[in-house]
């Protein structure tokens, strides 16, 4: 079974730039929960939310172009 290593490197990619995503997000979601006085909460909550939308989609790519690394690549 040959691997599409360009495919799996940028899928490693992926997944690296998701991992710091998971932890930066909900930290600024709980921020913005811990200051609900600060007229910020809001925009401070959307961008939480759009970070952590990011990491998931990140985390979805990147598990999908391993699995096209590993399954549609040429059977020599």
């Amino acid at each position: 079974m040959a691997v599409d290593k360009e495919v799996l490197n940028k899928a490693i990619r992926n997944l690296a730039w998701a991992l710091p995503l998971m932890f930066i997000g909900p930290s600024v979601i709980y921020n913005a929960f811990i200051n609900k006085q600060n007229v910020w909460h809001y925009l401070v909550l959307a961008i939480g939310i759009v970070i952590s939308l990011g990491a998931v989609f990140l985390l979805f790519k990147g598990v999908q172009l391993i699995v096209k690394s590993l399954f549609d690549g040429n059977d020599d």
